[in-house]
């Protein structure tokens, strides 16, 4: 018998899979009628790859291969047309158009509970899932200690599933789907619900399994996406907007999605006011956005307007944000360079040597406050972005320079 470890064979095969949709529930159930008519009656002109009145493509004409130990990233907004594909990959609904050839035991998590018996308890929820992944009862009997302790839920593995929380069921779908080693495991966004040490848990448990499955990971966390993917497809209302092995690139075109350029102020008390923000000389708004090598100098000039002469200079610091909005820097303010004696009109220019931010797009927040009590003066969100720009695309916020010594020892 070959072994699992080191076939390469594929397991997943998306032949130009598209489907529609109607808008409106009564012509849904027209059209439903129409076409089951046609289909009893030989010789009938099909019509599945044309849209009829208030229909529109879900999913339209997505192809794609998975070997084992690979791992595929779908990503797109809401309404992308992600969870349709994998409902039809898991045999859910019927496309349209295309097919799908899985092969080997498939274990999918594609809805939160889904494939659950809620009147059953925990304990027989898990020989049920096994049994239609097909695996024995002696199979199940011999993992089934293992898949409780995973989901930490002992305590309530023998009460029904209704009565559990969204986190419990996450937690127990997992386990299941993992510890059953299925050849092909799917997975849509059912990760987001769990708390970060389970997920850090079933990230671990992923790099066990991923080298004997073709996995198929729907999320809108690019970190997790970037974390475990080799391929990515960026769906856009139902059609490709970027599929390849760069996953970096595909991520990056999602975020570019996001850039609204728009300021958000979210607290002021009046007296003071935003001018112009530059970025290494660059007026931020009247230029796209502004780019920045890696391991140049970063100059940000913010112009403050105070209604009135301040005797006391206020903190000012800029918070750098990547493209997951989290926080990743502050440029704090030097004392030292300005006077005590601040104007109504002042700017303010921060300066960073190097710049060792990694390769991507980044925000920046404005706080001031005072200096006695530090209460808020202003808080503006995104007064300006930039990009850094670097050959090579690392993931982690910071690429910091370093001297490699090689020697034998």
């Amino acid at each position: 018998m070959e072994d699992k470890r080191i076939s390469r064979e594929t397991l997943v095969e998306v032949n130009n899979i598209s489907k529609k949709f109607c808008k409106d529930l009564k012509t849904s159930l027209y059209y439903g009628l129409l076409d089951t008519m046609k289909s009893i009656v030989p010789f009938s002109k099909s019509e599945n790859n044309t849209l009829r009145a208030k229909e529109f493509w879900a999913v339209r004409d997505i192809s794609f291969t998975l070997r084992r130990g690979e791992c595929i990233g779908l990503i797109g907004h809401n309404g992308a047309g992600k969870s349709t594909l994998l409902k039809i990959i898991n045999g859910l609904i019927n496309p349209d158009e295309g097919r799908v050839v899985l092969t080997g035991k498939v274990g999918a998590l594609i809805e939160l509970g889904a494939g659950f018996n809620p009147i059953l308890t925990g304990r027989e929820n898990i020989y049920n899932n096994a049994a239609v992944l097909g695996f024995s009862r002696n199979e199940v009997d011999e993992k089934i200690a293992s898949i409780i302790a995973f989901s930490e839920i002992e305590d309530f593995i023998d009460s029904p599933v209704q009565n559990y929380s969204s986190g419990m069921k996450v937690r127990l779908g997992f386990a299941v789907a993992a510890h059953m080693e299925p050849d092909v495991l799917i997975v849509d966004e059912v990760l987001a619900v769990g708390d970060l040490g389970f997920v850090l848990k079933c990230f671990q448990q992923i790099d066990e399994i991923l080298p004997n499955t073709a996995m198929i990971f729907v999320s809108h966390n690019m970190p997790m996406v970037s974390r475990i993917c080799n391929q990515i497809i960026l769906m856009d209302h139902g059609v490709v907007q970027y599929q390849g092995n760069d996953v970096s690139k595909g991520i990056d075109m999602y975020y570019s999605t996001f850039n609204t350029g728009d300021k958000s102020i979210v607290f002021t008390d009046d007296s003071t006011e935003v001018g112009h923000v530059h970025i290494n000389g660059l007026d931020t708004d009247q230029s796209d956005i502004v780019s920045v090598n890696w391991l140049d100098d970063l100059h940000v000039s913010v112009d403050l307007n105070f209604k009135t002469k301040r005797d006391k200079l206020p903190i000012v610091n800029l918070s750098i944000f990547d493209k997951e909005y989290r926080g990743v820097a502050v440029l704090q303010t030097d004392e030292r360079a300005v006077s005590e004696t601040i104007g109504t009109k002042t700017r303010f220019t921060f300066t960073h040597r190097e710049l060792q931010l990694s390769k991507g797009m980044y925000s920046i927040n404005l706080s001031i406050t005072e200096k006695k009590n530090a209460s808020p003066i202003l808080r503006v969100n995104d007064i300006a972005k930039f990009q850094v720009s670097y050959k090579e695309e690392v993931w982690p916020p910071f690429m910091l320079k370093t001297n490699l010594k090689v020697e034998n020892v």
